[in-house]
C-alpha cells in the first residue's frame, strides 16, 4: 500500500509519539504527584491539615485543567521556546504535554490516595507513624494498584494530547496525521495512523491493567 519511504515515516512518527508520550507521562508525575499527596495530607482532617493551602492549590489546579489542551499548548509556546530553544518537533511538544497532565495527574493521585481505608492510616498513628511515614509506608503503597491505573489512564489521555500537536507541528503520527493525511486529502495515511494511535493505546492499557493487577495484594 505504501512505499519504503512512508513506512520509514511512519517509524519515526511512532518512535516520536511513544517519546513524547512515555517521557512526558514520567516528567508529569515529578509535578502531579506530589501535588496530588498534598491535596489529600492538607485537607482539613488529614495528617497535615492546611485548609488555606489546600484551597489555593485545589484552584490553580482546576484553573489550568479547564483550559483546552490546543489554547493551552499555544499560550505557553514563549515558555517552551525558552526551555527547549524552538516551539516544534517531538522535544518542544514535551513542555506543553507536561504543564497540561501535571494537574490531571494530581487529580487522579488524588483520588486514588483517598481510595486508602482510614482505619489503616489510623492505625499507622496510634503506633507512632510519622507524616513522612505514613506517606511512604501506608498511603503509597496502600494506594499503588489504583495509581497504576491512574497512570495508565494518564498515559493514554497524553498519547491523545501528543497527537493533537501535529495542528502546530508537534512531530509523531499526530504531525503525520494533519500534514500528509489531512491537508494532502490522503485518506490511506490518515487511515493507518488512527490505527496505529489505537493499537498503542490498547498495548499500553493492557500492561497497565495487568502490572495493576500484579501489585494488587488483595488479589494475591
Amino acid at each position: 500500500m505504501f512505499d519504503t519511504t512512508t513506512w520509514l515515516m511512519l517509524g519515526e512518527g511512532l518512535i516520536d509519539t511513544l517519546y513524547m508520550t512515555l517521557f512526558s507521562t514520567a516528567m508529569a508525575y515529578l509535578l502531579g504527584l506530589p501535588m496530588g499527596l498534598l491535596l489529600v495530607i492538607t485537607e482539613k482532617d488529614s495528617i497535615l491539615p492546611l485548609p488555606a493551602f489546600n484551597t489555593a492549590l485545589s484552584v490553580i489546579i482546576n484553573l489550568m485543567r479547564s483550559i483546552p489542551f490546543l489554547i493551552f499548548l499555544v499560550w505557553v509556546m514563549p515558555i517552551t521556546r525558552a526551555i527547549v530553544g524552538t516551539t516544534i518537533g517531538s522535544t518542544a511538544t514535551v513542555v506543553p504535554l507536561v504543564l497540561a497532565a501535571a494537574p490531571f495527574i494530581a487529580r487522579m493521585v488524588e483520588s486514588s490516595i483517598k481510595e486508602v481505608d482510614p482505619g489503616v492510616i489510623e492505625a499507622a498513628q496510634s503506633m507512632g507513624a510519622t507524616r513522612a511515614q505514613i506517606v511512604w509506608k501506608v498511603l503509597l503503597p496502600e494506594a499503588m494498584p489504583s495509581l497504576i491505573v491512574g497512570a495508565t489512564i494518564s498515559v493514554t489521555t497524553i498519547l491523545g494530547y501528543s497527537a493533537m500537536a501535529g495542528f502546530v507541528g508537534g512531530g509523531g503520527l499526530g504531525d503525520i496525521a494533519i500534514r500528509f493525511g489531512y491537508y494532502r486529502y490522503d485518506d490511506e495515511i490518515m487511515l493507518i495512523t488512527v490505527i496505529i494511535l489505537v493499537l498503542v493505546v490498547q498495548i499500553l492499557q493492557e500492561i497497565g491493567m495487568r502490572i495493576a493487577n500484579t501489585s494488587d495484594r488483595r488479589k494475591n
